[in-house]
């Protein structure tokens, strides 16, 4: 397997640059600080950039807990991958990473100094001492799983293959909250008035009855309770609600949604909402 080595200073912008490397280069996948992604999708791995202290950070991107590193090393394999690149804050960071997942010493070592100009690399720099910002090279809907409640934004581009061929890319600029601004917290409440705010615009719907969420690592999973209007299309408007509350929740909190239940548990006799 052919093996790149990618290494430059905490900050320099070496995951922003890494997609379009890859790209020219023809290189199938990418490990970047503690993921292992192939072609834009996260295959494997916990992101160092979930970790509230640099300590942390450091060890989960070198791979130092057990099943962590095993899980990658494994997928890997089991990929069928014939080249890679491995990002690291050093040539000696790269060459532990490798070691570590068992896939041999680098072919070639690149530093972020190669292929970004000093204002580029300056400009990172400012980002990540200013607002905290990291990137992540893979499309936000494959980042949002593991940075649920942490800000997102997407960054397209557009990169040219090893072929000369263009081809668009996606990057994700992420915020996390937990580490530089504080807790982030949401509570019930938020969730409530949003989905009694949008149940206003359905007609079919009489009142909103309950609503609970309950957040795990991985995501938040809401469950509201309607009313609707007997004789309406309550079963249209609660699937119209479903759509809606994802759709604003997922904007407003962050919070990546793994599921939205509506149940319509009564029905109003009157034919217009109550004032």
């Amino acid at each position: 397997m052919r093996i790149i080595g990618f290494s430059g200073k905490s900050g320099t912008g070496k995951s922003f640059a890494s997609a379009e490397l890859c790209g020219k280069l023809g290189i199938e996948a990418v490990i970047d600080d503690g993921l292992f992604i192939e072609k834009g999708n996260i295959i494997a791995g916990i992101s160092a950039k979930k970790q509230p202290t640099r300590l942390g950070a450091v060890k989960t991107a070198i791979f130092t807990d057990e099943k962590h590193r095993s899980s990658v090393a494994g997928a890997i394999k089991e990929s069928g991958i014939t080249s890679i690149m491995v990002i690291g804050t050093s040539d000696r960071m790269v060459d532990e990473i490798c070691e570590r997942l068992e896939i041999g010493k680098p072919d070639e070592y690149i530093h972020i100094e190669d292929v970004s100009t000093p204002e580029q690399i300056e400009k990172a720099r400012r980002l990540r001492a200013s607002a905290g910002t990291h990137i992540i090279p893979a499309p936000t809907m494959q980042v949002k799983k593991q940075f649920s409640g942490y800000f997102l934004d997407p960054r397209k581009g557009f990169r040219k293959d090893e072929h000369g061929k263009g081809q668009s890319s996606e990057k994700t600029l992420v915020r996390p909250t937990y580490s530089y601004m504080g807790d982030f917290v949401i509570s019930d409440k938020v969730i409530s008035d949003i989905v009694e705010h949008l149940a206003k615009d359905e007609e079919a719907v009489s009142d909103v009855l309950w609503v609970a969420s309950t957040n795990g690592e991985e995501g938040m999973y809401i469950r509201i309770i309607i009313r609707g209007w007997y004789g309406a299309a309550v079963r249209k408007a609660a699937e119209s609600l479903q759509k809606r509350v994802w759709q604003a929740v997922s904007y407003m909190t962050a919070f990546n949604i793994l599921g939205i239940e509506v149940e319509i548990r009564e029905f109003n006799m009157k034919n217009e909402k109550s004032a």
